[in-house]
């Protein structure tokens, strides 16, 4: 029997599993990486444009291509290895070059990406990061004397980690050269692969931490913007039982304060979600580097719970502030709502009142006209019936007055109980 045929995706979704592998390093190296983002509608952004640059890149140095939807690649250009990922906001290059330069982040190493290559990317240096990888030193005190030589103390950041295989170290702060820098120092017999692990993470951190603090600039924008919807909305709320203030015109103020808040609501969505999740991310790198700390020294997550965490606390009570907002107004909307409602039915009571009063005045004109016409009809009626009578009464000796007198009663009580059966089929 033939076998069972695969799902179509089985392959695909097997072969995202170990879509990024990381890097295998030996000691002593250098890497440089950088992250390129577009200002304006990343996840959108013309997918072709960047593959173009990559092979731009890789041609330089006469280097095979990417499959045609590759989402990743890896290969050599020149002496580097080279490690391109594209992700759902941006494009990431890394390249790992063996040896070390006898100045410590000499700009130099990170010439593996030429500056008039990197001028024409499609998008903005979003993150620039030079590692250097090199043996531990015999001492902690030979360690941090190093890194007090190479960062500025204030926030310089460092620990043992994945169980004291190294130490790491950083300040997140930007060189003259425009680079931000970070060091490994691998003890002896680390293999290549965890090297690798090591420094894949640190560039995920400062990439991952720069795409999070986006969402703070935004929060910045919509605080703003909310601040000034915000007394507004308060004194529509506060104002609901005033009675000099039209309810209709005040459900229009409203309505207009919600429809900006649900604008806003759709322009910063997506960032704020994007937010939370790079900020999951770079936690889940940070813990997942298991530090434990040197001799004092702050770590990597002391680091982010004083100066990155404040920041993400931010964009998240702002996103907290919008919701409430915009529930705010939707409940003051329906109490308008409400009031107009009651208001127009008070309306509509008075005006089923009048028109009742209305209706019983016309009934009693319409009974005084039909008065009127018995009287008229009658009067008519009579003349006619005492000129039809006369011969009659003549022969057997009534007055012609007398007669009319005689048939006005019997005239009128015909016409009355003639118009009353009339208006009894019609009713």
């Amino acid at each position: 029997m033939p076998p069972i045929p695969d799902h179509p995706l089985r392959y695909s979704l097997v072969n995202e599993l170990h879509a990024r592998p990381f890097p295998a390093l030996h000691v002593p190296c250098m890497a440089a990486y950088v992250a390129i983002k577009e200002p304006d509608d990343a996840a959108n952004r013309d997918r072709a444009a960047d593959r173009a640059h990559l092979l731009a890149l890789l041609d330089r140095h006469g280097s095979g291509h990417p499959q045609p939807d590759a989402t990743h690649f890896s290969g050599s250009i020149g002496r580097a290895e080279l490690k391109w990922e594209s992700h759902t906001e941006f494009v990431t290059y890394s390249a790992f070059t063996p040896g070390l330069s006898d100045r410590p982040f000499d700009p130099m190493e990170a010439k593996v990406f030429p500056a008039e290559w990197l001028a024409v990317a499609p998008g903005k240096r979003l993150a620039s990061v030079l590692i250097r990888v090199e043996r531990l030193p015999d001492s902690e005190e030979e360690v941090l004397a190093r890194l007090e030589e190479w960062f500025v103390a204030e926030s310089l950041a460092v620990s043992w980690v994945v169980d004291g295989a190294a130490v790491i170290a950083g300040d997140f702060r930007i060189d003259a050269a425009g680079h931000m820098r970070f060091v490994v120092f691998v003890r002896e017999g680390v293999g290549a692969r965890r090297i690798g692990r090591i420094v894949q993470r640190l560039c995920e951190i400062e990439t991952y931490r720069a795409m999070s603090m986006l969402g703070l600039m935004r929060s910045r924008e919509l605080s703003a913007r909310l601040n000034a919807l915000d007394p507004k909305l308060s004194a529509l709320v506060s104002g609901l039982d005033a009675s000099n203030h039209s309810p209709e015109d005040a459900l229009n103020e409203l309505l207009s304060i919600s429809a900006e808040l649900e604008s806003l609501a759709v322009r910063f969505s997506f960032r704020f979600g994007a937010t939370g999740a790079y900020e999951a991310i770079v936690n889940q790198r940070i813990e997942v580097l298991r530090e434990t700390r040197l001799q004092g020294r702050q770590t990597f997550g002391e680091f982010m719970m004083r100066r990155y965490d404040p920041a993400m606390r931010t964009v998240k009570s702002t996103e907290n502030r919008l919701a409430a907002m915009a529930e705010r107004a939707q409940r003051a909307a329906e109490l308008l709502r409400t009031r107009v409602d009651v208001e127009r039915s008070a309306q509509n009571q008075k005006l089923l009142e009048s028109m009742d009063r209305r209706a019983d005045l016309a009934l009693r004109l319409q009974h005084t006209v039909e008065g009127l016409s018995v009287v008229a009809i009658s009067y008519y009626a009579v003349s006619l019936a005492a000129y039809a009578a006369y011969p009659l009464t003549e022969a057997v000796g009534l007055s012609k007055g007398m007669a009319t007198a005689i048939l006005t009663p019997l005239v009128i009580g015909a016409v009355w109980l003639g118009l009353r059966r009339i208006r009894k089929k019609i009713y």
